[in-house]
């Protein structure tokens, strides 16, 4: 393995990480009740995915 002869600046370093940040998931609508929902995920409210229901609900009432 290389090893570096000289120590990198802190400056260098964070150069190096400024890619390194979160990112802010992308939502989308559910096509059955139109609330948001992650991309390739089941909706927590209906249980529908791709317009098929996929997981029943419990009616709370």
């Amino acid at each position: 393995m290389a090893h570096p002869k000289r120590k990198h600046s802190k400056t260098r370093r964070d150069k190096r990480r400024t890619h390194y940040k979160a990112e802010v998931p992308t939502l989308g609508k559910c096509s059955n009740c139109s609330s948001a929902v992650l991309y390739h995920r089941v909706c927590p409210e209906c249980g529908h995915y791709r317009g098929k229901l996929v997981v029943e609900k419990k009616v709370t009432a």
